[in-house]
């Protein structure tokens, strides 16, 4: 199992970033007094946040020199994107891991923060997929969720069986994201094992022949081979061309791992939808996928 950074606490210091995308500061109001009052943590909120270099929130070097100074901060215990969009895979190279490896905080987000997801799991520690700043006046039980893990819970999550699974039981990390950043990994500095890991997944807005490219990539560089298990959460808005793929996500996914034995749960709820549960990526979880149900634990 990698290793968890200190679990958070009443009172610990939490910074909020944004290092990709723009977005306006009002949309935080929700997040900052769920953080403040309901969960009783300090809130420190980066520059980056209601800024706009293009479509960024920041350049390349304000977005990575922010983030390099919150990743250095011993009193910062939670580092929380305020959005994703795109922008941290143009800024993971140049930062340096060597403060944080002493000593590791708690980096949490989904999307493009999948990129940042993968390099922290490189290094050996966990990371939290979950909502971001943005997205907490979207679900409560999504709030919910990051809260219990951020403050030392297990991860315990059951949900409805689907005609589509396959059957098994595995244990292994877990590891994800965003496919199209974990495609993107590929080759990096980033890119890790999947031999013996669950492999989560999900995506937006893509086109059906491009799921299939990159779930074909994935294949192609043998990161199916020893899964212990795969779910699949939400794959939003996938778009067709003028002429149909003729397939859906759910026959494209199940067409390129057919070969393999791990078992396979779909319709978990994580990803782009309102609800979207967090998970410990580098925890080391036990998948069982039956008739009646699926469930996730720690173990």
């Amino acid at each position: 199992m990698l290793v968890p950074p200190p679990y958070i606490k009443r009172g610990d210091l939490v910074a909020i970033t944004a290092p990709a995308s723009k977005l306006d500061v009002k949309s935080l109001e929700i997040s900052l007094e769920i953080l403040q009052n309901d969960w009783g943590l300090k809130v420190l909120v980066g520059s980056t946040v209601g800024k706009s270099f293009n479509g960024f929130s920041d350049t390349d070097i304000n977005r990575k020199n922010e983030l390099q100074d919150f990743l250095d901060d011993p009193s910062i215990k939670l580092i929380f994107s305020a959005r994703g969009g795109y922008g941290c895979s143009k800024i993971i190279d140049s930062l340096n891991f060597d403060k944080f490896k002493n000593i590791p905080k708690w980096v949490c987000g989904f999307s493009d923060l999948t990129a940042l997801l993968l390099e922290i799991n490189s290094l050996g520690f966990q990371a939290i997929h979950g909502v971001m700043a943005k997205t907490m006046t979207f679900d409560s039980d999504s709030n919910l969720s990051l809260k219990k893990l951020l403050f030392g819970e297990k991860t315990n999550y059951k949900f409805k069986y689907s005609q589509l699974n396959i059957l098994g039981k595995g244990i292994g990390e877990a590891i994800g994201g965003n496919l199209a950043l974990l495609v993107h990994s590929i080759g990096s500095q980033s890119d890790i094992s999947y031999d013996g890991k669950i492999l989560f997944l999900e995506d937006i807005s893509e086109y059906y022949y491009n799921l299939d490219r990159m779930m074909l990539q994935l294949k192609r560089a043998e990161k199916f081979k020893k899964l212990q298990g795969l779910v699949i959460g939400d794959f939003s808005d996938c778009k067709e061309n003028d002429i149909p793929f003729g397939k859906n996500h759910e026959e494209i996914i199940l067409e390129h791992i057919s070969e393999f034995s791990f078992p396979v749960a779909f319709n978990f709820a994580f990803g782009h939808e309102k609800k979207n549960l967090a998970i410990r990526m580098g925890e080391t979880l036990k998948i069982d996928v039956n008739k009646q149900f699926v469930s996730l634990k720690s173990i």
